[in-house]
C-alpha cells in the first residue's frame, strides 16, 4: 500500500497502476521527504514529478506545504490513478495538484511554468540519452536555486548534470535505488 507519509494529508492512502511502473517506496520517500523538509524550500513551492506514475512524489509535496504540482504520465492508466489521488489530495490540502497525460519531452517543450522542485523518476531502462535530453529541456523551467532530484537504478550511476547545466549537490542510495540531487550550474536568462 503506498499512502501520503506526513502533512496535510498524512495517511491518505494512494492508489497505484496495476502494471508498468515502479512506485517509489515509503522508506525513500520518507528520506527524501525530511531532507527536502530541512531545505526550508517545500512551502509554497511549485513542483514538477516527471514519469510519475501514480504522483506519489509530487502530491506528497502537496502534503507538506507545496503550493502546486504539475503530475506529468504519459500511459493513460497510469494518468487516470494519477488524477484520482491528485483530486484526493487537492481536496485535503487545497493545493492545486495538475496531472498532464502527456510524454515528459513534448510537456516540457510546451511548458512555461517555472519550477522549484523537480522530480524526475524515469523507468529504470530509460536510455541515459533520453534522461539527459529530459534534465536539458527541463533546465530553463527552473528558478536559479532548485532543486532536481533523479531516481535511478543504482547500477545506472548519475545522470549526466553537466550536459543540462546542471551540477550535482549529493547521492544517497537506497539499496538497488538511488537518489541523486542537483542544482542548477549557471543561471539562465
Amino acid at each position: 500500500m503506498t499512502r501520503i507519509i506526513s502533512g496535510r494529508a498524512s495517511g491518505l492512502r494512494l492508489d497505484v497502476p496495476a502494471s508498468g511502473t515502479r512506485p517509489t517506496s515509503d522508506r525513500v520517500r520518507e528520506s527524501l521527504f525530511s531532507a527536502l523538509e530541512a531545505t526550508g524550500m517545500l512551502p509554497d513551492a511549485v513542483v514538477v514529478d516527471l514519469y510519475a506514475g501514480s504522483g506519489a512524489l509530487g502530491l506528497e509535496a502537496l502534503s507538506r506545504g507545496a503550493a502546486r504540482a504539475d503530475v506529468v504520465e504519459r500511459d493513460r492508466k497510469a494518468a487516470a490513478v494519477a488524477w484520482r489521488n491528485a483530486d484526493r489530495i487537492a481536496r485535503a490540502t487545497g493545493s492545486e495538484a495538475v496531472v498532464h497525460t502527456s510524454a515528459v519531452a513534448a510537456f516540457l517543450r510546451a511548458s512555461s511554468r517555472q519550477y522549484d522542485i523537480a522530480f524526475v523518476d524515469p523507468p529504470y531502462d530509460l536510455p541515459d540519452a533520453d534522461l539527459a535530453a529530459a534534465l536539458d529541456a527541463l533546465r530553463p523551467l527552473l528558478v536559479d536555486d532548485a532543486l532536481v532530484i533523479v531516481e535511478r537504478a543504482s547500477r545506472s550511476g548519475p545522470p549526466g548534470w553537466e550536459e543540462a547545466h546542471l551540477r550535482a549537490v549529493r547521492d544517497r542510495r537506497y539499496g538497488d535505488t538511488t537518489l541523486w540531487w542537483g542544482e542548477p550550474a549557471v543561471a539562465i536568462g
